[in-house]
């Protein structure tokens, strides 16, 4: 690891860290000072404060990715165990993040903001509909789905109950929002429970 990466890594997480503590703002000033780095190295790096903002939440996203949608397949789960268990680990990583609520909130109508979702987006949505015609030609999601309009209600109706969750006074139980969201899944995707039995017969509703 080279140490411009280092210091890089550095501003983002001060960057991070003062973005909480501020609920949002963001000073280079502080971040400089917070990352004992000179202001003149955190523009060097970053270009802008609006470049900074943008390297914050991609880190955000990519780590979101790796615990989230990167998984790999347990041998003795079924593709409805693993999708319940992703959308279960996509609430509990948002629940835990001390930075979700600004990226739902307070940052997401930031044009740098903006970019980076709509990226983030662009690539659950195809990694998603992957993901349904593969579970299409295995039997598990009906024929007659569309993945692409499917995938996309999903995500879109997904994103605003977690919004609502994380804004809310208090949070709704993890464990009820992901029952509540996979219910969503399963009434979209048309499933039924003999569609869910992989061949080994260890598949379940829940």
């Amino acid at each position: 690891m080279t140490p411009a990466f280092q210091t890089r890594e550095r501003l983002v997480r001060a960057a991070q860290e003062e973005l909480i503590r501020s609920h949002g703002h963001l000073e280079m000033q502080a971040i400089a000072k917070r990352a004992h780095v000179s202001v003149g190295l955190a523009y060097h790096h970053f270009g802008s404060k609006a470049g900074l903002i943008a390297a914050v939440v991609e880190g955000f996203y990519s780590r979101l990715e790796e615990e989230v949608f990167n998984d790999t397949k347990r041998p003795s789960e079924s593709w409805a165990d693993r999708e319940r268990r992703r959308v279960a680990s996509y609430i509990a990583f948002h629940y835990d993040h001390p930075f979700a609520p600004l990226v739902i909130g307070a940052l997401s109508r930031a044009p740098e903001v903006l970019d980076v979702e709509r990226a983030f987006t662009n690539r659950q949505l195809a990694g998603g509909a992957r993901m349904l015609e593969a579970a299409q030609r295995d039997g598990f999601v009906p024929d007659h789905i569309d993945p692409y309009l499917a995938i996309a209600l999903m995500i879109g109706g997904i994103r605003q109950a977690l919004i609502g969750a994380l804004m809310s006074q208090q949070r709704p139980d993890p464990g009820k929002l992901t029952d509540e969201i996979w219910a969503f899944m399963v009434g979209a995707l048309r499933l039924t429970a003999g569609s869910w039995i992989e061949k080994t017969g260890r598949g379940k509703i829940a």
